[in-house]
Formats: C-alpha cells, structure tokens, sequence
C-alpha cells in the first residue's frame, strides 16, 4: 500500500467523503471501509511535512505512513537501520525526523512528531511567502522570517525579494515643517529644498530619490 491512512478525521484538511466503496485491505485481508481523502501536515522540532492525500479508515487500529510518498512530497530520504531510522533532508543531508524499530514496524513518538489539527492551519497548503505577507497585514521582513522560522506558517516559495508596494505606502510618514520667521518680500528671493532617499523600491518612472522645492514667498 502507497498510501498514508488515519483513523482521526479531525486531522484532515480539504477533505472529500464521497469515495465510493472503496476498502483498505490489511494483513488479515479484512476490508476497512475509506470514508475520506485529504490532506494534513506532520511537524517535528527541526521541519514540517506535507502529507497529501491521506485516506480517512475510521477503524483502522494505527495511523501509517507511506515513506515513499512522504520522500515525494517533501524532498527528504530516509535511512534505516536494525532498530532506528532517520529522516533526512535531501539537499543538507540534516537529520529531520527519527524513530525507532518495535514490533517490525518503524514508529514514530508523539514526542519527535505530531500532526498538525485541522483548526491550527490553513487548507491552502500552496500558500506562498509573499500571500502569507499580505494575509497578516504586511509584517516586517523580520517579524516574517522569524514566523518561518519557528514554524507558525508554512510556505510553499521563498520571500520575494521585491518589496511589497503596499508597506511604503501604508508605512511611510511624513514630519511636519518647523516655523520659519524668514520673510522675503519677492518671489525666488528664499528657497528650501529637501531631498528624500534612497527608496527600498523604485517609482512608476523608475527613480528612487525624490526633490521638493519650496519658494518661502509663496509657500
């Protein structure tokens, strides 16, 4: 069997009831009936693990994962051994996960994984860095990176390293001007300028450092 199954409904995000009468047939060869297909996250201290198309078996005795499909979805390998195994990243070679051999079976503790309840994320697993940036109100990069790196939000793509159009905006401030007692009875006679930049992102005409005159006559 390809597939990871759950007894724990609660577990399933965007989850479809309408399978038909499709079975799991385990060792003793007795049919489960499959009431569901979604999907759900696994988090352990060092990652977190997209588990796509789990099928619901109400009463299957154990939650089983498919090492195969787990090495598709989430660019890792796993490495076993007589009485441990580890699950490694593909790129790094760091060590994500590990659990232990019992029973001929290679078991994972609540204490190295759990799965993430369905209330605690969003269903939109694809969600990338910069639609997370936009569904939290514009964070800074820090407060952002920091969310990443704790694992309070999961992202499918890196930051964009373009910043966002709307921060500038919705963040920018402007002082106000100081009393002046400098009087000057023609125009040009007295002229301020201040001069702003250089800007995190370029204007519609592609420039990124700004000029304001003021004639003190006239205002």
């Amino acid at each position: 069997m390809n597939q990871h199954v759950t007894p724990d409904l609660a577990t399933l995000t965007d989850s479809t009831s309408d399978l038909g009468n499709d079975h799991l047939h385990v060792g003793d060869d007795k049919g489960l009936s499959i009431s569901h297909i979604g999907h759900t996250m696994l988090r352990s201290p060092k990652g977190t693990f997209t588990l796509s198309n789990v099928l619901h078996v109400p009463h299957i005795t154990k939650p089983l994962l498919s090492a195969q499909k787990i090495y598709c979805d989430n660019n890792v390998y796993f490495e076993f051994h007589a009485s441990v195994f580890f699950v490694k990243d593909l790129t790094t070679k760091v060590v994500l996960l590990s659990g232990q051999s019992n029973d001929g079976l290679y078991v994972l503790f609540e204490s190295s994984a759990t799965i993430i309840p369905q209330a605690y994320w969003s269903p939109f697993i694809s969600a990338t860095a910069d639609l997370w940036h936009r569904r939290m109100g514009h964070p800074t990069f820090y407060i952002f990176d920091l969310l990443v790196f704790k694992n309070k939000i999961m992202c499918t793509s890196k930051r964009s390293l373009v910043q966002c159009q709307t921060c500038p905006l919705g963040k920018s401030s402007c002082l106000h001007l100081r009393p002046t007692s400098h009087k000057t009875p023609a125009l040009f006679d007295l002229i301020f300028n201040d001069v702003w930049g250089r800007a995190s992102m370029f204007s519609s005409n592609g420039f990124r450092y700004f000029v304001i005159f003021i004639d003190v006559h006239t205002k």
